[in-house]
Order: structure tokens, then C-alpha cells, then sequence
């Protein structure tokens, strides 16, 4: 695993050269806004559905679309529930990297909140952490799997 500074090469060149720590770089550079928004993202609000388990933002008409299309439970919820790790941001592409460091977090942070929220359930997270895959690629889901006792 990388660095901060391998992580994040801008703050390397902060205090002429000599760098900065994550928590100034991050002084520096972000706003509240982006704060409350990666909040949201780093730890999400899931509801219920017809025993689905969705992201917020996930839709009934979104649901009742793949349910016309045909598959399986477990299929349906993990399309609708993926993320690209490359469409967090519009701007600069991420470094493979970037995109396997925070597909990692999210994943561990994505079992504890469904594990939290869900105790009854049992859930795969999937992260595809895999060197050389074009960055779209780079994709995180979750769908509800059998428990022992079903």
C-alpha cells in the first residue's frame, strides 16, 4: 500500500518542497460542502424496498425497471447498489492507486455500516482490487446473500 505521499503527490510539493501533513493538506484545500458530501458517500443510508436493501438515492421506478429486465435478486441488487470508483469526481483522472485505496476503504467501510444497520442480514461487499484494470473498472457493490438459517 501507498504512501500519503504517494496518495496524494500535491502535498508533496507544499512549504516549498518540503511537503505537508494529510490533515493541513486537507485544511488547505477542501470546504464544508465537500466534507458533508464525502460524508454521505463514506457512510451511506440505506433503505428497504420489497426486501431489497438500496443505496439512498436508489429509486422504486429504478427497482421496478431491473425487475423487468429479469435476473435475480442478488443481480438486481448489486447494479443498482454499484459505485464507479472514478465517477466520485469529474475533474482529474485518479491514479489506479487512488481508486484501489478508496474502493479498499469503502468496502471496509460499506460491511460495517450494513453489518450495523442490518444485524438480521447477511451481506458481499466486492470491491474488484485487481492492478491494471482500466479505471472504470474500478467498482465497488453489495447484495444480501443466504444466511445459515434460511
Amino acid at each position: 500500500m501507498g504512501s500519503e505521499s504517494d496518495l496524494i503527490p500535491d502535498a508533496k510539493l507544499w512549504n516549498n518542497g518540503r511537503g505537508i501533513d494529510l490533515e493541513s493538506w486537507i485544511a488547505m484545500n477542501g470546504n464544508y460542502d465537500l466534507a458533508v458530501g464525502y460524508s454521505l458517500l463514506f457512510w451511506p443510508e440505506f433503505f428497504v424496498i420489497d426486501d431489497y436493501v438500496l443505496r439512498q438515492g436508489s429509486t422504486e421506478a429504478n427497482l421496478r425497471e431491473w425487475e423487468k429486465r429479469g435476473g435475480d435478486r442478488k443481480g438486481i441488487e448489486a447494479v443498482i447498489n454499484h459505485i464507479h470508483i472514478a465517477d466520485i469526481h469529474y475533474g482529474p483522472p485518479a491514479s489506479e492507486a487512488q481508486l484501489r485505496h478508496l474502493g479498499r476503504v469503502l468496502k471496509a467501510i460499506y460491511q460495517q455500516k450494513l453489518a450495523a444497520d442490518y444485524p438480521e442480514r447477511a451481506f458481499e461487499v466486492h470491491f474488484n482490487d485487481e492492478p491494471g484494470l482500466d479505471s472504470i473498472d474500478y467498482e465497488l457493490t453489495f447484495f444480501q446473500v443466504p444466511t445459515a438459517i434460511e
